[in-house]
């Protein structure tokens, strides 16, 4: 499925996306009282773009520049707009992590973490 094929009341959606925005977390409270955290994020495929909203610990599980999929998924609208989401029942997979953030360390990495001391003259 391609993002300019979303259309709000459709489920069981299965799409694969490219991240390329994402806005800083930020705390809600649900209808029931319960504080949550959620983060928007944008995704893109050569079709179009569209919006999502990632939920607790999916927010930390993707980066801009990541390709996403996401299985079962479900189209809303939200101010006008629809809105891709996972939901209960649906799952999020990275499954290309950005090319900014390699699993290898790069040769500067010892350099990166290493404490300031002084020079030692």
């Amino acid at each position: 499925m391609k993002i300019n094929e979303l259309k709000a009341g459709i489920s069981n959606v299965n799409i694969q996306a490219k991240v390329v925005k994402k806005e800083e977390p930020r705390e809600v409270v649900s209808k029931f009282g319960k504080r949550l955290t959620v983060a928007n994020i944008t995704l893109e495929d050569d079709t179009g773009t569209i919006p999502m909203s990632l939920w607790g610990n999916d927010i930390d599980t993707v980066k801009v520049g990541d390709t996403i999929e996401i299985s079962n998924g479900y189209v809303s609208e939200f101010r006008g707009t629809p809105q891709l989401s996972s939901g209960k029942f649906g799952k999020i997979k990275v499954v290309e992590k950005s090319s900014g953030d390699s699993e290898e360390p790069s040769e500067d990495a010892e350099y990166d973490n290493a404490e300031e001391f002084p020079n030692d003259e």
